[in-house]
């Protein structure tokens, strides 16, 4: 049994892939804003707009994940309850 409670599947390819994308589309879109021809106040709005989207999406996924890894840990613990009630029940199991 393994001691870790969430047991990572992603590859590092994944990961490169993923910081790659990120950067590739904060990048595009921050050049977007300073060549896009609109005054200041549309510009600003814009990028206040995108950084509110991309905090957003970063909660999001923790929140996501935080609860992913709860439910796996709470998983993991009922079925080691259950179990063990089975064990000291099975009397063939015990005798094992």
């Amino acid at each position: 049994m393994n001691s870790y409670i969430y047991e990572n599947q992603n590859t590092k390819s994944f990961y490169n892939m993923a910081i790659i994308a990120f950067g590739l589309s904060f990048t595009g879109m921050v050049v977007g804003l300073v060549y896009m021809e609109a005054d200041l106040a549309m510009k600003g709005f814009l990028a206040m707009s995108y950084l509110f989207s991309v905090t957003a999406c970063f909660t999001l996924a923790k929140v996501v994940r935080d609860k992913h890894e709860s439910d796996r840990f709470i998983n993991k613990v009922e079925n080691a309850k259950t179990e063990k009630f089975l064990s000291e029940r099975d009397p063939v199991a015990s005798s094992l």
